[in-house]
């Protein structure tokens, strides 16, 4: 991959889904599809929404490891993201990802206790293409 900056920040802003891993309070892996990333930085920092009284909230909360996945099926190429996320409950974080439409999730609006916002920061990722992978840097 030539340009990893260019590479996952193209794939994360054109997949409608990503995938984020965590580990539960056993210590098993979980893997659930979320909306893409609402906003990012660069390809170190992703912003997503979620509900406050999901599991992942609650798993995320004990053990902030986790990745994110994204998958260009038509090309049969994945880009996985390796680092922590942090659970973000205030105003400010809520306001700055809000959507219009985003009523339909999270009935109450902008305030609503049940709406919080995942920050994801990226540490190391690894990029599959054409049956070969590779590891890259975060910068």
């Amino acid at each position: 991959m030539k340009d990893p900056q260019k590479t996952v920040g193209l794939m994360a802003d054109k997949c409608k889904v990503c995938y984020i891993s965590y580990i539960d309070d056993n210590g098993y892996p979980v893997t659930k599809a979320m909306l893409k990333p609402r906003e990012r930085e660069g390809i170190k920092t992703f912003y997503l929404s979620t509900n406050t009284s999901s599991n992942k909230v609650k798993f995320l909360k004990n053990n902030p490891k986790a990745s994110l996945y994204f998958v260009d099926n038509r090309f049969y190429r994945g880009i996985s993201l390796t680092g922590t996320v942090e659970v973000l409950e205030t105003q400010e974080a809520k306001e700055r990802i809000w959507r219009f439409g985003d009523k339909m999730y999270y009935k109450g609006g902008v305030t609503d206790p049940d709406y919080c916002v995942l920050k994801f920061t990226a540490e190391k990722g690894r990029y599959y293409s054409s049956f070969h992978s590779e590891d890259f840097d975060i910068d």
